[in-house]
């Protein structure tokens, strides 16, 4: 089995060296195109007004400075050759991806961009809290994903479907289980923003986070309340984002 490993994190990220050590415990032809540089939020963006320019950093670990879609294309179009990859893993993210993360997350969209490819693809993230930001507990990570990669490529993954793999914030020995969840929703809006002052006086902005909006008590069922109980939660993304049944009403509406 050919694997293909990507980030959004940057190709110095330690979870990268994470994501390389899950798809090694399943075969021994992996490959790494991942960002130069830190592509957090960069969402599915495509790199079409400005060149890709591709670094060599090591035996089959290469280094483009684009977006985590870049760099699956470029994998699998371009470095890999005539026999395109088995399998595509994008992560081990610092951070969740749930809710509405997956709108926004390059992870999400390097394992999407797998999924378009007619790939089988894994997006894997590591929860951490306030006391393991800088530690995040990759060892959670590392015991549950081979596993979990095993059952669900045996199980066989739908065409356009991605699978999100998400790691609650402890220890291995505290994790409950795995869960099957679906796509959760934040109560509150949790995007803010941050104004602040240069040297001069001159506002300038960061978009932060709202801590009240994650305190919220999830849904049962959801990628988040898995998570907060301490579960793996494991959600299958669908491409196709057409809304079924309000189809019908507006098609009905329009006539």
């Amino acid at each position: 089995m050919r694997i293909l490993c990507t980030n959004d994190d940057g190709i110095h990220a330690p979870g990268l060296k994470v994501v390389e050590e899950i798809a090694r415990a399943l075969s021994d032809d992996v490959w790494v195109v991942a960002p130069e540089l830190d592509q957090s939020g960069v969402s599915h963006s495509l790199s079409l007004n400005d060149p890709l320019r591709l670094r060599e950093v090591g035996p089959q670990h290469f280094a483009v400075r684009g977006t985590p879609t870049d760099c699956v294309i470029m994998g699998a179009r371009h470095i890999l050759g005539a026999k395109l990859p088995d399998v595509v893993l994008s992560g081990v993210n610092k951070g969740r991806n749930v809710a509405e993360d997956v709108v926004y997350s390059g992870t999400i969209a390097g394992a999407l961009e797998g999924t378009i490819l007619g790939l089988p693809s894994f997006a894997l993230s590591q929860e951490f809290s306030v006391e393991t930001r800088d530690r995040p507990p990759w060892e959670t990570a590392r015991k549950f994903g081979p596993d979990i990669l095993r059952k669900v490529i045996a199980a066989g993954i739908p065409k356009d479907t991605v699978i999100n793999v998400n790691f609650p914030s402890c220890a291995p020995e505290d994790v409950l289980g795995i869960r099957v969840t679906r796509q959760g929703k934040r109560n509150l809006g949790f995007l803010r923003i941050d104004e602040r002052r240069d040297g001069r006086g001159n506002p300038y902005f960061w978009i932060g986070f709202e801590r009240t909006a994650m305190l919220d008590t999830p849904v049962e069922g959801t990628d988040l309340a898995a998570l907060r109980e301490r579960y793996v939660s494991v959600t299958p993304l669908k491409l196709d984002r057409t809304d079924e049944a309000f189809s019908e009403a507006l098609g009905a509406a329009l006539k």
